[in-house]
């Protein structure tokens, strides 16, 4: 063939390989066109798998008429290819019937009728990404030229620019439709949503649009909903789903809330325990909030390979579905508690005017103030103030705690705090009330990481009886505040001085303490002097002298020497029951103040 004919059948050749179609018609019309125009028999064009050891033929040119079944794999040890692709030159079998290294060849060889083999790498890959070689086959021996080589190989480039170029048709289609599905997803989700449908369906929805693995943690109705299983060594996707919103619940609960706290999006460490093993995954945990208020959270496992800015793009959209979602129910409690928070506080504060009128309202929200009842105040740790504890979930828990009880009883949120109005437990030790107290405590304490306090007031018959029993309350959770308590408390836990300095004016108390012993007190932190404790423990010990000594470490002689001192320097004198009881309540008093003082700072 001149070099004319050449040139034209290249043109030829450009015109067949990019005449359309995907990439299997794109290599067929290229084998053809290099046995048509290259002058040779048979070929096919291979990809190689040199991870599994085999070349794959992904097309073949066999214009005989005869129909039989062709090996569409080769070991990679009896065929040239890998040889071809390692090399990056062409392999060249003049004879295939007496070639000794390639046994495959030589044994089709006589199957097949044929002598000449040409194998020559290409420099392009298939769809899966695997380097591919193209191989020509004559019937007779063939003498292969320098020329011949260089327009086989002329031909072949070509042929993978056609291929590199359907490579990128295809990413370009494979975005296109991305994108279509993105933008479809995202108006699928706002869909759904618009249609006022369940977080549940719309969780469910979002996970068989992301690649991930995904947990939709849902705070306005205390729900944890499980897509596709992060575990599959572990789990099925049917047992995870069941073993997600049962026992892995509080962790996931937990460490979303952890992971909002910290601000943090980098992936984190959950530790799930189902009581017979201990699994340890990460995931990255998306916050889902409102008005700055966390109302879920999107826990998304590692999975499928993430394909950049679309599938960014896809998971904004479901944060953003699943946050309107979310929305409703959030701004529907908001409202309920608002409304409920300032009916109960109209009633504790003595603004209310007509009796009937605030019984209708409460009424509404399911709460009979007819009947005697009784109010549990629940005060939440200040960590869980400051991170919004009050949100719907924690009123789930406590109705769950209610439930399980068997109590009738209303619920009504207020800032850093629940109060539970129940009817009232007429048994003389309440002891119905007491053990609901400690359940909800240890209740939410697991779920807040700390228990909060929780106190009961008295019974309430009438509408005066609510703010006398709210101010109790309060002071309750003042003092277990002061002291550092936690849990359910009673008046038992503090004693009589406590109480008596919270009920008392403060100012009063104060003055009535600073004129008995302040003065010594300010003698001792100026001096380093021990007079106030000598003073206290003389006290304790019933004025027993040698009891005091000993107590103090002292010899007797010295201790009489201090309580004189004391007599001389501040004229205190514990001699009289009077006096001495004067200055031991001061005493008491002075410390009940003090540890006050130091709680608040």
């Amino acid at each position: 063939m001149n070099q004319k004919s050449r040139i034209l059948s290249l043109r030829d050749v450009a015109s067949q390989i990019n005449s359309g179609g995907d990439l299997t018609t794109v290599l067929q019309h290229l084998i053809a066109a290099a046995c048509r125009h290259a002058d040779w028999a048979l070929g096919s064009i291979m990809a190689i798998d040199a991870a599994h050891g085999y070349a794959h033929v992904i097309v073949r040119h066999d214009p005989t008429l005869i129909q039989r079944d062709l090996p569409d794999r080769w070991e990679l040890a009896t065929s040239p290819s890998l040889i071809a692709l390692q090399r990056n030159e062409p392999v060249y079998l003049r004879d295939a019937r007496e070639s000794t290294e390639f046994p495959g060849y030589r044994k089709e060889a006589f199957e097949r009728d044929y002598r000449t083999v040409l194998v020559m790498p290409m420099n392009c890959a298939d769809a899966e990404g695997r380097p591919m070689v193209l191989s020509v086959i004559a019937r007779t021996v063939t003498d292969v030229t320098e020329d011949d080589l260089a327009f086989l190989g002329t031909i072949i480039h070509l042929g993978a620019i056609a291929v590199e170029k359907q490579h990128r048709l295809a990413a370009e289609k494979r975005a296109s439709d991305r994108l279509e599905r993105a933008l479809t997803a995202h108006t699928s989700l706002l869909e759904h949503v618009l249609s006022d449908g369940s977080v549940s369906s719309l969780a469910a929805m979002v996970g068989r649009l992301l690649p991930n693995p995904l947990v939709v943690v849902d705070f306005t109705v205390n729900q944890v909903i499980a897509g596709r299983s992060p575990l599959a060594a572990d789990f099925d996707d049917v047992a995870w789903q069941v073993a997600v919103p049962t026992v892995f619940s509080r962790a996931l609960i937990k460490a979303a809330r952890d992971a909002v706290e910290r601000g943090a999006l980098e992936t984190a460490a959950i530790l799930l325990d189902d009581g017979t093993r201990r699994l340890r995954v990460s995931a990255r945990i998306e916050a889902l909030t409102v008005d700055r208020q966390l109302v879920g959270a999107l826990v998304v496992f590692p999975g499928a390979v993430a394909e950049g800015e679309l599938d960014q793009l896809m998971l904004d959209s479901a944060k953003f579905a699943l946050s309107v979602q979310m929305m409703r129910s959030f701004l529907r409690f908001r409202f309920e508690t608002r409304t409920q928070s300032e009916l109960f506080f109209e009633i504790v504060e003595r603004r209310w005017r007509d009796a009937a009128d605030i019984g209708q309202r409460a009424a509404r929200f399911g709460l009979d103030l007819s009947l005697a009842q009784q109010m549990i105040v629940v005060d939440f740790p200040e960590q869980a103030k400051a991170f919004g504890g009050g949100s719907v979930d924690v009123e789930h828990t406590l109705a769950r705690v209610i439930q399980q009880a068997s109590v009738e009883a209303g619920l009504v949120a207020i800032d850093g705090g629940v109060v539970c109005l129940m009817q009232h437990d007429a048994s003389p030790r309440q002891e119905r009330t007491t053990k609901l107290m400690r359940r909800m405590a240890e209740e939410l304490g697991r779920y807040l990481g700390e228990p909060p306090i929780v106190v009961a007031g008295q019974r309430c018959s009438g509408l005066d009886d609510y703010a006398v029993a709210w101010e109790r309350c309060s002071r309750m959770i003042r003092i277990g505040r002061s002291f550092g308590l936690t849990g359910a408390l009673s008046t038992q836990d503090f004693g009589p001085l406590p109480m008596l300095v919270s009920a008392a004016d403060v100012g009063d108390v104060r003055s009535f303490v600073r004129e008995s012993i302040g003065i010594i007190a300010e003698h001792d932190r100026e001096n380093g002097t021990p007079y106030l404790e000598t003073l206290s423990a003389y006290l304790e010990e019933g004025c027993r002298s040698q009891a005091c000594a000993d107590r103090l470490g002292l010899h007797v002689t010295t201790l009489r020497y201090r309580l004189s001192r004391i007599q001389e320097l501040f004229g205190i004198d514990v001699e009289t029951a009077e006096r001495r009881f004067a200055v031991e309540l001061a005493l008491r008093l002075y410390g009940v103040i003090e540890n006050h003082a130091f709680s608040e700072r």
